[in-house]
């Protein structure tokens, strides 16, 4: 059976090792170029590190590689393509197919979600070009990742935390229309998360300042369990441009929910080595969110799943506190009991389109919230029954900051007499062995009893290592040994053991490329996201006739959907004609009317296609 991956972000080599610590099997960073991220490159030297700490838990390395690459940047690519191969990367995360049909070094590649991988003739084809996994779809319900698994054999890899893009990923262009910074070159401008006025044909404005493209936070850590069924095997923390105490508080609260899934009978394996132990409570409510939602997973969000939208804003609203009880002599009353404290930020909305909010100065006997500073509370802003939240939390920050894990291999040692004085061996939990000699004679101990305690002692220090001592037998006449010899001797048998673990360390490899298979389309528009030669020719060789160069290439001007999504503006403000009777009397004349998109000099048109459940984003003007 496959092992059960937990994969996370790292922004650079010290995330990366966060991530490693607190229970990631894999993480995913980007190199200098070409990572989809323009902020968040790192040097191959960085990379190396990273993968030989990572290595030494047996925990994979994944670099992103996921930008559409212009002609003139094929052989760069190539070149730093060779570097981290070279570096110990285990796979690279891709989006051009222009790669496929490079000279590559024999490193597995992985299709990126930017692929637009949806459909089980999608990812078959991906397999059978040569992927040894495919990065899934956010929108995929449990049902359409099982028709895929049961059409394939791939690898496959779902996102289970983090933000949303509105739009199928690889799939937008909005970004790249209003002001030239394409998503699909890591340069998104998240047009998304902007406020937005919604209109009809008229210019009636129907909808004032909403964030209406923006989506909570993605968290399906309640489906672990479906999902594994459903065919998936490595489980994505999204991040790359989050901070240090979100890739330690999530990934430590995956991997808690993954370890307790895998202990209670999962027939299918962790995919690294050694347990972490945490000094925290990992709670994903602490650090940035925008609320929660599992996004389709579950099904349509007018069912079981809840509200996917965050109109109101795209700023992070922690966690509910409780509601208002009354505001009083400045001070605010919660219903419920709380432990707000000196320093920690409380948000509360405040009208359609805004959050306010402020720092906590002091918390009374009576739990009296006092704001900081001259920060005056109005009850106007505060009605009774609204939602508080807090979304600073002081003391978790404040322990965030210090060492919040520690990630331990387990092995045993024996220590015994030898011919040239004393050996210290070991066997770790994958097996693993490593021996080392000290070459002294040893003193007849006057104390046996103080003389086995020594030698416990020193011997088990192992705190400032990857290991910790399971079991440790001593097979030697009472001796007195020096505490500095048995410190080498420890030391020594450390070093000889991680020096082996790497060489145990099993590194993925790719196949030779498989014959080319025929696309299951033969013309393809702008979407598919061919900007250079080698990609074109990538689809040729595979039967398509005609294929459009990518936006980025010659922009399509208007007229042209700039995003598909399934999030629907008409179904979230409760319009949709689709549904109960009461939404249909909701949705009035906007049901049918076509709808606009503003945003100061930008306008865009909203186009509904109920059957297939989508909405579109037309452009109407060409701004880049």
């Amino acid at each position: 059976m496959p092992c059960l991956e937990l994969l996370a972000p790292a922004k650079n080599m010290e995330f990366g090792k966060a991530a490693v610590d607190h229970g990631a099997d894999a993480v995913y960073i980007g190199p200098e170029q070409f990572g989809a991220r323009a902020a968040a490159g790192n040097s191959v030297a960085d990379i190396q590190t990273l993968c030989n700490y990572a290595h030494r838990y047996f925990a994979r390395v994944y670099a992103t590689f996921n930008t559409l690459l212009f002609d003139h940047e094929l052989e760069p690519a190539r070149r730093l393509i060779q570097q981290l191969y070279h570096a110990g990367v285990d796979a690279l995360i891709i989006q051009d197919m222009g790669l496929i049909e490079m000279d590559l070094p024999p490193i597995p590649l992985f299709a990126s979600t930017q692929t637009d991988n949806r459909t089980p003739e999608k990812v078959r084809f991906l397999e059978q070009s040569g992927f040894s996994r495919v990065i899934l779809a956010r929108e995929l319900s449990l049902s359409a990742i099982k028709q895929i698994r049961d059409a394939t054999r791939v690898d496959l890899e779902a996102f289970v935390h983090g933000a949303l893009c509105v739009c199928y990923s690889g799939q937008c262009y909005m970004s790249a229309a209003i002001g030239g910074r394409s998503a699909n070159r890591g340069a998104c401008g998240q047009p998304c998360r902007l406020a937005w006025n919604l209109e009809d044909k008229a210019g009636t404005v129907l909808c004032e300042n909403r964030h209406l493209l923006s989506l909570k936070d993605m968290n399906r850590s309640d489906f672990l369990a479906d999902l594994v069924r459903a065919g998936i095997t490595s489980f994505k923390i999204e991040g790359r441009l989050k901070s240090l105490d979100y890739v330690k508080n999530i990934t430590g609260f995956y991997r808690q929910r993954l370890d307790a899934l895998i202990d209670t009978g999962s027939s299918q394996p962790r995919a690294s080595s050694g347990r972490t132990t945490f000094f925290f409570t990992p709670d994903p409510c602490k650090t940035f969110n925008r609320g929660f939602t599992d996004y389709f997973l579950s099904g349509s969000p007018d069912s079981s799943s809840g509200a996917i939208d965050a109109f109101d804003t795209p700023k992070s609203v922690g966690e509910p506190v409780g509601q208002v009880k009354q505001v009083k002599n400045q001070a605010l009353v919660l219903d419920r009991a709380h432990d707000l404290r000196a320093g920690d930020g409380i948000c509360f909305p405040n009208a359609p389109g805004r959050l306010k909010g402020f720092y906590v100065n002091r918390v009374d006997e009576n739990a009296f919230v006092f704001p900081s500073g001259k920060t005056r509370i109005h009850k106007n802003d505060l009605p009774k029954g609204t939602m508080v939240f807090r979304n600073h939390d002081l003391g978790f920050a404040r322990l965030m900051a210090g060492m919040t894990a520690q990630r331990k291999i387990s092995l045993d040692m024996k220590f015994c007499e030898h011919p040239q004085g004393f050996e210290l061996s070991c066997v770790d939990e994958d097996n693993i062995q490593a021996r080392a000699l000290l070459c002294v004679p040893g003193d007849p101990a006057r104390n046996p009893d103080t003389a086995r305690a020594a030698i416990e002692k020193q011997l088990g220090k192992l705190g400032n290592t990857c290991f910790e001592l399971n079991r440790l037998e001593i097979f030697s006449k009472p001796v007195f040994l020096p505490a500095a010899d048995l410190n080498r001797l420890r030391r020594d048998l450390v070093d000889r053991l991680e020096t082996n673990r790497l060489k145990a360390y099993v590194r993925l490899t790719a196949g030779p490329r498989p014959t080319p298979v025929p696309f299951y389309r033969t013309d393809l528009d702008f979407r598919a996201n061919a900007a250079n030669h080698l990609a074109i020719r990538f689809y040729k060789k595979r039967g398509v006739k005609s294929i459009d160069p990518a936006f980025e290439c010659a922009p399509a001007g208007p007229g042209i959907p700039v995003m598909t999504t399934k999030h629907c503006i008409r179904r979230s403000l409760g319009w949709c004609p689709g549904k109960t009777a009461k939404s249909r009397a909701n949705s009035g004349r906007h049901a049918c009317d076509p709808l606009f998109l503003t945003h100061g000099k930008h306008r865009f048109q909203v186009v509904f296609n109920c059957r297939e459940c989508e909405m579109q984003i037309y452009s109407l003007s060409h701004s880049a």
